[in-house]
């Protein structure tokens, strides 16, 4: 108890405590074990965005480029899969909040006249490759302590739709503490400090700390294929993409799809200082925006739709690589000072996220992979509008796709 005190006392952070007499001895001890494993340092994290070095535009395997060698590309990927040195890694540790729903994004049902769920529709996607390659490609699932209970037992519920359950492995993404505007943890419960999951960017750290890592690691699989949850026209394990990225002899590889306007709110492939980076739509100066071409086309153009292929063995040279930490401002719920819940439809406190995209700038290089944007992007992160419910089942049905 001495230890804790000292150390809450120490950071500033004693309110943890204040409900402390009110608990039982397991409850103590469960909050005790908590405040153990917290990381402190968040609170001493500069999250200004470090200034950023000489950005150029990227050169990127166009569609005719890489339809041109379609039949290599897509033989030295199927050959890959078949030899299992392929494995596919979702990152599913979002709640679909933004679409009105309260359970893990992957189980929403963007069906119209039947059921057809979003995590239906990416292990569909995975199948084909399955299918034509005659073999299993392992299935990673990143899941947070939010909702993995949930996710697994949807998908067990659904029979996994069809995929080999034996080659699906499940591990939790890490947390990190969320902060109040006042710089004070804040509290889930009076026996919990409130937490968060610490963004899509630690996937491999959190995998590296799990029982999935034995799988991957004595499985053989050289490659592997990081996608997110929400986007339905996801293709994974294309073995186009694969082959390309290994003919080319890069250590990674992004798949992009054109903007749409130069204005689009997406994260853009680019140089940095030589090496392969991104940066966000909020970084671009109006002259990067509009810059054209020798071609007429916008130089910076290539837009990420978070699907990328990393080798493992350069993952595994940059382990100790220190990602930047994101900070954004969330509305959460916690508790007040007098031990009542309160549930706040504004922004109140603060997150800590580390992002996939940052885990490509430490690479040597990577092959940028233009793909047709109607066939492959159609995300599903608002209830209406732009990239909503309603826009991503018109995508679907422009691919025949059944709703």
């Amino acid at each position: 108890m001495n230890e804790i005190t000292d150390k809450l006392a120490a950071e500033g952070q004693l309110h943890l405590l204040k409900f402390a007499d009110e608990l039982t001895e397991s409850e103590k001890e469960k909050l005790f074990a908590q405040i153990r494993e917290l990381d402190f340092s968040i609170l001493n994290y500069d999250c200004t965005e470090s200034a950023r070095g000489k950005i150029e535009p990227i050169p990127a395997l166009s569609i005719s480029e890489s339809e041109n060698k379609k039949d290599r590309y897509r033989e030295i990927g199927l050959n890959a899969v078949r030899e299992g040195k392929i494995g596919a890694l979702l990152l599913a540790g979002g709640q679909g909040s933004r679409l009105g729903f309260d359970k893990p994004k992957g189980m929403f049902n963007i069906g119209v006249k039947k059921e057809l769920y979003i995590f239906e529709c990416l292990i569909n996607n995975l199948l084909k490759v399955s299918n034509d390659a005659g073999a299993d490609i392992p299935l990673f699932i990143m899941t947070s302590i939010q909702n993995n209970e949930d996710t697994i037992d949807f998908l067990e519920k659904h029979d996994y739709f069809g995929y080999n359950k034996s080659s699906v492995h499940f591990f939790i993404q890490d947390q990190l503490p969320v902060v109040g505007t006042d710089g004070k943890f804040l509290l889930a419960a009076k026996d919990e400090v409130l937490t968060a999951p610490n963004g899509n960017g630690g996937w491999y750290a959190s995998l590296l700390r799990s029982e999935a890592y034995n799988h991957l690691k004595n499985s053989g699989i050289e490659w592997i294929n990081v996608f997110a949850v929400d986007n339905v026209l996801q293709q994974i394990a294309d073995p186009c993409f694969i082959g390309a990225v290994i003919d080319s002899g890069m250590s990674c590889g992004s798949k992009v799809v054109a903007k749409s306007a130069p204005e689009e709110l997406v994260g853009v492939m680019c140089l940095e200082d030589g090496r392969p980076s991104i940066i966000e739509y909020y970084e671009m100066s109006d002259e990067m925006l509009y810059q054209l071409d020798s071609n007429g086309n916008l130089a910076y153009k290539y837009g990420v739709i978070l699907n990328y292929l990393f080798n493992i063995s350069e993952l595994d040279k940059i382990v100790g690589f220190e990602l930047p930490l994101h900070r954004a401002f969330k509305a959460v719920s916690c508790l007040d000072d007098y031990g009542n819940v309160i549930n706040s439809d504004k922004p109140n406190a603060y997150k800590f996220e580390t992002l996939v995209l940052d885990m490509v700038k430490p690479q040597k290089n990577c092959l940028v992979y233009e793909v047709e944007r109607c066939r492959e992007f159609a995300p599903v992160k608002n209830k209406v509008g732009v990239d909503s419910v309603d826009s991503a089942r018109e995508l679907l049905k422009l691919n025949n796709i059944e709703l």
